[in-house]
């Protein structure tokens, strides 16, 4: 789950290995090697990506499946707007 899930998230970024390695300061390998399951990142690696992805450890590791959004410092009306924003892809 974890592999599919960074490779998933990396790809919303729109960025590749090389320029989610160079966030993580690690090398284009390692990055591949986690999205192909052959490795696992260390612990401090793990909360690392968390941060780059502002995601839950649990979400990332697959133990949950939803994904929230740090709406903190914005207004209702932004996050209204956001929730409308939300609500319109879910029904496409």
């Amino acid at each position: 789950m974890f592999y599919e899930r960074i490779r998933e998230l990396r790809s919303s970024l729109g960025i590749n290995q090389v320029e989610f390695g160079k966030k993580l300061n690690v090398t284009k390998q390692c990055i591949s090697n986690w999205e192909n399951g052959n490795i696992q990142p260390s612990i401090d690696m793990l909360i690392r990506i968390c941060s780059v992805f502002n995601v839950s450890a649990d979400y990332l590791l697959g133990l949950k499946n939803e994904c929230s959004l740090d709406v903190s410092g914005l207004s209702s009306e932004k996050i209204l707007h956001i929730q409308h924003i939300i609500n319109d892809i879910k029904n496409c």
